[in-house]
Formats: structure tokens, sequence, C-alpha cells
């Protein structure tokens, strides 16, 4: 079906002002940047990652983290496997127009010839770096033994290591790797893992402090990422749990990693980069962001996702962005409830005006989340 709003369109539906990227995403409050770090020849602005999450970091997520202060966002996970390439799905996670460089893809497999080929089918359609995929818990792709799982198999981990390294030196394109801590709670291998990804060539290791074994529950740990760091001389970045500026600069502290990776944190709430790298820089803690800015890059943001996913399909994964940009904020959760019942995306979007207008009608800046509980419940 044809998109019928444009990531570029002027005003946008409902009774509010127009907001566009171009308007937002250009006024937006400058942020202090957080030191400078490079992936091999590929020098970054920061040390501000976003954390590759499947179906989340897309390129229009990307894009928007990156507007609002992230250094560096690494692509959902594509797969390895040649006869999927060209689906709908895949072909979206590789679609990178308009992005600007570097373009990190990870990719997912667990055969060190098809992960070579991908690396290279990827360099091909614009990727400048490429992430191995050694960290995701889901069982869907630990029971194919890709993800997570491989730290189970040392020696074909390093065999895929190695042969995505000989794809992509030659193209002069940097190989990175994304893991956990272990499998389980008794083979915490990532140190040994890093060791050996590094002898092999990688150009930058990150580590999300949890076994597979605890998905994404009970707390992350950071010793092990702090004593991959030690060991390695290559970059080391730090993943679980980040989520405040506070939390950023003590595990920056804690570990002595290079970076620091966020996931679940910037989900709704992207800005977070811009307030890390602010309270990095200042140790003082950036204001919450006027209401109409957040209603400006959400509104900007959905604009973009219509665009790549087109009306059908765009109305409906651009709730899951809603719900969670509304979650805390008063009338949230009813106003996500009514969200689900919209099927058209001029329709979303007054939607989603309508409210930020009710709310910037009462609030200069973004109510805190106790503050919106409180006013939920009075």
């Amino acid at each position: 079906m044809q998109v019928i709003i444009d990531s570029s369109a002027g005003p946008a539906p409902g009774r509010g002002r127009g907001y566009t990227r171009a308007s937002f995403f250009s006024t937006a409050a400058p942020f202090f940047p957080a030191p400078s770090m490079r992936i091999g020849p590929i020098e970054l602005p920061n040390n501000l990652f976003v954390a590759p999450m499947a179906g989340v970091t897309d390129r229009p997520f990307r894009m928007l983290c990156r507007s609002l202060g992230a250094g560096y966002a690494v692509s959902e996970m594509v797969t390895s496997r040649r006869d999927l390439w060209q689906t709908l799905k895949t072909s979206r996670r590789a679609d990178h127009g308009g992005e600007p460089a570097p373009i990190a893809v990870q990719i997912a497999g667990v055969d060190p010839a098809e992960m070579a080929d991908a690396a290279r089918h990827n360099i091909d359609r614009g990727a400048t770096i490429i992430d191995i995929n050694m960290g995701c818990p889901a069982k869907k792709v630990c029971n194919k033994w890709a993800g997570s799982a491989l730290m189970q198999d040392e020696k074909l981990a390093i065999a895929i290591v190695e042969a995505v390294v000989g794809a992509c030196a030659p193209r002069g394109v940097p190989v990175t790797l994304k893991m956990r801590s272990g499998w389980c709670a008794a083979e915490r291998n990532a140190l040994r893992l890093a060791r050996a990804a590094e002898s092999a060539g990688v150009a930058m290791v990150a580590v999300h402090g949890r076994t597979r074994e605890q998905g994404y529950g009970g707390d992350a740990e950071y010793d092990t990422v702090a004593a991959v760091k030690a060991a390695l001389r290559v970059p080391v970045v730090a993943n679980g749990d980040i989520d405040s500026p506070a939390k950023a600069a003590a595990v920056l502290a804690r570990t002595g990693a290079d970076a620091v990776m966020v996931g679940r944190a910037a989900m709704g709430r992207p800005w977070i980069f811009r307030e890390i790298a602010h309270f990095l820089s200042h140790r003082e803690l950036l204001p919450p962001p006027p209401v109409r800015e957040v209603q400006g890059w959400l509104t900007a943001h959905l604009h973009d996702h219509y665009a790549l996913y087109g009306e059908t399909t765009g109305v409906r994964s651009a709730r899951k962005h809603i719900g969670w940009a509304v979650r805390a904020l008063p009338g949230g959760e009813s106003f996500r409830a009514a969200m689900n019942a919209i099927d058209d995306c001029r329709a979303q979007i007054g939607a989603v005006t309508d409210f930020f207008d009710r709310l910037a009608d009462r609030h200069v800046r973004l109510p805190a989340a106790n503050d919106a509980l409180s006013m939920i419940s009075a």
C-alpha cells in the first residue's frame, strides 16, 4: 500500500503544530559529547552505543538515537542464511537508506562459511562494520545453536570469528563481537572467548553482564566485563542494566570499559544518550526534555517508521514505540489501550499529537515517572 505520510512531510495531522525531522532534529538542545573512540580505522563521535535489539533497532530508531546523542548504533541481527536474504523482513533490516556512517550490521548464524558470505553480502549493501552475534538469549535463536548458544562451542565460535574476519579484512571492514558473560553461572567463559577473538582479529568486544541462562532477569554483573577489559588491547564495551546517566558513569568507572551500550532503557527514552553525555562531561543531570521536543522527536520517528514499513505494517509496529514513550506519563496506559484500535497512520499521528497537546497544556517539561504515577492515582 502507498505510504500516505512521508518522512519529509509538513505539519502532522491533529490540532497541534507541525513537526518535521528537520525542525526538531536540528533544534534539539545541544549535548556535550562523551570521549571519542575508534573501531579499527573508524572514529566514532563518542562512546555511547545503542545495543542491537531485534524488533527495536531498525533504521528509524537507530537514526533517532544517534540524533539525540548516541555515537554508534548496531542493526538488528541479520540472518546468515542466504535463502532468507531476499525476504521482506531481512531486506528491511538491511535497509540503510539515508543512514549516516558508520553502518554497523550484526549477523547471526552457526556456519563459518555462511557467516563469511553474510558479511560480504552486507558489506555490498553498505555495511562498514560487521558485528557477530553471540549474545542473543532468545530460544528460537539458541535452539539453532546461534546467538549466545555459540558460547557453549568455543571451537565453532572462534572458527566463525576467523571466517568473518577473513571475509572482511580484504575490504577494510572491522569486525566486532557481542557476547554474554557465559552460558550459565557455572561457565562464564567470556574472558577466554574474548582473548581468542582478539587473537583472531576482532576490533572490539561488547559484553553483556548476564549469562544466557539469566535472559534479561536478575541483575547484570560487571566483574566479567572488567576482566575482559583488563585482558584485551582492543576496545571493550559494557552492556547490561545501564538505565541512567549515573549508572553509565558508575559502570565505566567499575569496569574501565571504553564505552557503554544502552538497550532497553532507550526504548521510549532515546534522549538518554544526550543525558549520559552531559552527565559524563559535567557531573550534573539535564532537566527532563520539553514536552514539545518529545512530541517532535516521536512524530518525526513515526514518519520515518511508516516510510520504511508501509502503512499497514507500520501503523501496527509503531504501537510499541508509542507505548514505550507514553507508558509512564499521565494517562499513558489508557492511551496505549486506545492506540491498539487505530489502524490508520494519519489517525495514529493525530492521536499522538492530541495526547502530547494535552500534556503540554499542563507541563512544559516531561513529568518525571513518579510525578506521573502520583497524578494517575490522584
